[in-house]
């Protein structure tokens, strides 16, 4: 793109206030995928349950969690066997740190410290000297479920210049003995997270049979830089997707397709879990779904040919300090428009007719659209959409919104893109 302008409208100010608001309650995929939920069925989606019999009815809006990840869809008048449907993905979780199953640890000097796995690929430096909290879940023996989240409570150190002088020159960060946050002082017999998590939570750490919790980082998601077009946030890797297809299908009301809205734990992992992209769960509701109006595998095949996903993840802004990083003509800016991800070696599974549909969508809901492709010296990321295209054999776009600093604590992006996703979403959810 030659220019971006930068006048912020009052709709992409609130759109990334609701982001804010949104991100601050989603410090894990559990606490995302309820909160989805919980804005869903405030707007009028039915919650089902995977273990229940499905009801479904022509015109109606559901929404189903399955651990991190949730999918809601709202049907059209005339639903059929065969009706196709329009989808936007993306994921729930986010790199970081995820406590280990004996996770109280004590150092020299009376220090209290967490054992912690790193979980995805972070930028370790950017998490060191900040104020952290722990979310996730508490499965009890009985298998019920708590959904848990401290204040700020752990914080990783960094070493002193005094320490350590060449740390200018080059930092190494070891992910076993310099990534240990501390969380307290006192006596070793004193120290107990378990204990605090139950505390948080109100049940009984006795009775706790196994833990699923994460890092975040506690500061909250502001806007800021000249006209506050600037807009900084823990997890936005992938938590602006996830609420742009959130709003996307909130007011959806189909004519002649089923609109989806899924979004995926585990994608920093690589997505091969129960709850993740490359597992069952999107498959198993698509077909049931289908099966709730009679379709049979002929007509299931029908269906998934006439369909289309867009996935949606976070995408490399041109880095003012480290334009050689990028190709030099396929340079995306921020504020420019969501990105179109495009690889020869389907890291991202677009290709011509689904960026022809995604331009299209673009195009009928006014919102500028660029070009990402990578560096031919660098190797390219990916996304679910490969994931999902190889599973479903739906034709899969993938796309995004330019960004900093991805896979820091702490990443960055324009007030204006997160908006111009959203209405693209909803194009092609309406099309």
């Amino acid at each position: 793109m030659d220019s971006v302008t930068h006048e912020i409208p009052a709709d992409a100010r609130a759109h990334i206030d609701d982001l804010a608001a949104f991100v601050e309650a989603s410090p894990s995929s559990y606490h995302a995928a309820e909160e989805a939920a919980r804005r869903l069925q405030a707007g009028g989606f039915a919650r089902l349950a995977e273990a229940d019999a499905w009801e479904l009815s022509a015109g109606g809006r559901y929404v189903v969690v399955r651990e991190g990840s949730v999918i809601a869809f709202a049907l059209p008048a005339a639903v059929a066997p065969t009706t196709p449907f329009r989808i936007v993905g993306a994921h729930t979780d986010s790199p970081g740190f995820k406590l280990k199953p004996r996770p109280t640890t004590t150092g020299p000097g009376g220090w209290w410290q967490l054992g912690w796995e790193v979980y995805g690929g972070p930028l370790l430096n950017s998490w060191l000297d900040r104020e952290l909290c722990l979310a996730g879940r508490l499965v009890m023996l009985d298998g019920a479920e708590h959904r848990v989240r401290t204040g700020p409570l752990a914080r990783i150190p960094q070493l002193a210049i005094h320490l350590d002088r060449q740390v200018n020159e080059g930092l190494t960060l070891d992910k076993q003995r310099h990534t240990a946050p501390v969380w307290g002082l006192g006596e070793a017999e004193s120290a107990d997270i378990l204990a605090v998590l139950a505390r948080e939570a109100d049940v009984d750490p006795a009775q706790i049979g196994g833990i699923d919790v994460v890092a975040a980082d506690t500061q909250p998601p502001r806007t800021f830089g000249a006209d506050d077009a600037l807009f900084a946030s823990g997890r936005l890797d992938n938590l602006l997707s996830t609420h742009a297809g959130l709003v996307a299908i909130a007011d959806i009301r189909p004519t002649d397709t089923i609109a989806m809205f899924a979004a995926f734990d585990h994608e920093e992992i690589g997505s091969a879990t129960r709850s993740g992209a490359a597992g069952p769960f999107h498959e198993e509701v698509l077909t049931r779904i289908l099966t709730a109006f009679g379709a049979t595998a002929e007509d299931r095949a029908r269906s998934f040919a006439a369909s289309l996903h867009i996935s949606s993840d976070v995408g490399h802004a041109i880095h003012p300090n480290y334009a050689d990083r990028h190709d030099t003509a396929n340079q995306p800016v921020a504020g420019g428009g969501p990105i179109l991800k495009i690889n020869a070696n389907q890291r991202y599974a677009t290709d011509a007719h689904g960026a022809a549909e995604w331009n299209a969508a673009c195009q009928s809901a006014d919102v500028p659209t660029q070009e990402f492709v990578s560096n031919n010296a660098l190797p390219c990321g990916s996304t679910i959409g490969p994931i999902s295209a190889t599973r479903l054999g739906i034709r899969t776009v993938d796309v995004g919104v330019p960004i900093l600093s991805m896979h820091s604590a702490r990443e960055l992006t324009s007030v204006l893109d997160p908006w111009y996703l959203s209405r693209a979403m909803g194009s092609v959810l309406a099309r």
